[in-house]
């Protein structure tokens, strides 16, 4: 595993960066002042403190429990659709860059896999790595933003405990990493990140009026992404214990219970709605 990384670090120190495009991705997206310097501290970092967490949090479950049962001015179809393709092309667009930029931060500042995978204990949350995982932690609050427009279209069937579930306890689980400067989370990051890209290009072309024939693929990537995750566990948890420790296994325990709970949620939905399909296809 290791060589597959360290040809990679070399691929891109002798072959992308003699493009001409790839210093500016650099400097913008790993080494500007403000990701090279970014520093996460409890109380200070915008966010970063346990009341802003609970506030938000409850603030997103207690709003979306009243609006759903509240009669609300409707928004002209038009209106809502432009809204909804805007609001699925910036995350589109921010999951993209979000990839991109901890990929890039990955090669960079991360000497070999066995320090991904285990940052020694104490690691303090600075740097591009958790830079990215700072704007991962605030785009997870922006997603909020889904849950208002399922409200606003009326589409009170799409508002499942799963979606409501996933996304309130997701912020949860964002700041936690950070707080604890976990382990392999730019893994994660960096895989989440792509499954959203490929989740809100489908959502923008629903948006715009195209269906395309590929949604199952969603659910699909999504539970994929949470089969590696346990792979990603079992990896961190062998280093943990044959090591001398990682930083933020803490962090992981409470993930393997909320990843667990989260393919558990998405089995169900893919086997209520694709196998009627099948059924109905039959």
């Amino acid at each position: 595993m290791d060589f597959f990384f360290q040809t990679i670090k070399y691929c891109v120190a002798n072959h992308l960066s003699k493009n001409p495009v790839y210093p500016i991705l650099e400097y913008w997206l790993v080494k500007h002042p403000n990701i090279l310097n970014f520093s996460w501290k409890q109380g200070e970092t915008p966010g970063s403190s346990i009341f802003f967490l609970s506030s938000i949090v409850v603030s997103y479950l207690s709003l979306t429990y009243l609006l759903s049962r509240s009669t609300l001015v409707s928004c002209s179809p038009r209106f809502l659709k432009n809204l909804t393709a805007i609001h699925n092309i910036v995350l589109l667009s921010l999951s993209f860059v979000m990839a991109l930029g901890c990929s890039l931060s990955i090669i960079l500042f991360a000497p070999n896999v066995d320090y991904l995978v285990c940052f020694p204990k104490k690691t303090p949350p600075t740097g591009p790595l958790f830079f990215w995982a700072y704007i991962f932690y605030l785009s997870k609050i922006f997603e909020f933003m889904d849950t208002l427009l399922i409200i606003l279209s009326n589409s009170v069937r799409r508002l499942t405990f799963l979606h409501v579930y996933h996304h309130a306890t997701v912020v949860v689980m964002c700041y936690i990493s950070l707080h604890s400067s976990q382990s392999m989370f730019p893994c994660v990051l960096v895989t989440n990140a792509t499954v959203h890209v490929i989740m809100y290009f489908y959502y923008f072309l629903c948006a715009v009026g195209i269906r395309p024939k590929w949604k199952k693929l969603v659910t699909d990537c999504q539970i994929l992404q949470f089969f590696s995750s346990f792979a990603i566990i079992a990896w961190i948890f062998y280093y943990h214990f044959t090591g001398a420790g990682c930083s933020g296994i803490l962090g992981w325990c409470f993930d393997a219970v909320f990843i667990t709970s989260l393919l558990v949620l998405f089995l169900d939905f893919h086997s209520k709605n694709y196998s009627k399909q099948k059924t109905k296809g039959n």
